[in-house]
């Protein structure tokens, strides 16, 4: 029996939109996953907690969301702890309720070239494979350059035309992957928000709902 692939996405989602969820069906599409699990993070630690929606209402958001789609699943591993979210802490969880499946960490290049300064990141690459995607203003292969040359020789590249093969799997950690990534951020939507304009077509129907009714992110 072929063993299960688990994509792993986790971040603010403050709040999840559509651009989300195209990275992610992309990603999930390229490596063959199983299930990609959404985990948004309780006290980020590597953002300013202002503006940041309340973490029941963004995993709520979350739910919404992945609702009419079996594969994405919102997973309430980082909320339910009540501590600062730390992917080696979140992994350890993650691989204890998959313990024989593939772990795929699936982060924008923006985050992966401050891979450095997280916690214990070295056991993070090394229990799980990373798969880094493109994000509008930086360099994808800028993230060969943030980590010691021993891991040169694990890092490979994700251009390829249709999904990625066992042998690649077999050699590589770390896949450097350009994606069509649609053009939106958190930051953005927030701004539209306070301005009392539409993010219709930037967040999933429900969630703009959602929005509404609780007035999140209004001045």
């Amino acid at each position: 029996m072929e063993r299960q692939r688990i994509g792993l996405l986790g971040g603010t989602f403050n709040p999840v939109h559509l651009g989300h969820l195209r990275a992610a069906e992309q990603v999930r599409l390229k490596f063959r996953l199983n299930q990609v699990l959404f985990i948004p993070s309780y006290i980020p630690p590597h953002k300013k907690t202002t503006d940041i929606a309340p973490p029941e209402d963004r995993f709520a958001m979350v739910e919404l969301a992945v609702r009419s789609r079996p594969q994405f699943v919102a997973s309430a591993l980082e909320i339910k702890a009540r501590e600062k979210s730390y992917s080696v802490i979140t992994l350890n969880k993650v691989k204890a309720i998959y313990a024989d499946a593939w772990i795929f960490f699936i982060l924008g290049v923006d985050a992966f070239l401050e891979i450095e300064t997280w916690k214990s990141y070295r056991e993070v690459l090394e229990q799980c494979r990373f798969i880094v995607i493109s994000r509008p203003g930086f360099d994808l292969a800028g993230a060969r350059k943030v980590l010691p040359a021993e891991y040169s020789r694990k890092i490979g590249e994700g251009k390829r035309p249709g999904p990625v093969g066992e042998d690649q799997l077999a050699r590589f950690r770390i896949f450097l992957v350009p994606i069509k990534a649609l053009d939106i951020s958190s930051t953005e939507v927030r701004r539209r928000v306070r301005a009392g304009r539409s993010i219709r077509r930037l967040v999933p129907g429900p969630v703009e709902e959602y929005i509404g009714n609780k007035r999140l992110y209004q001045e």
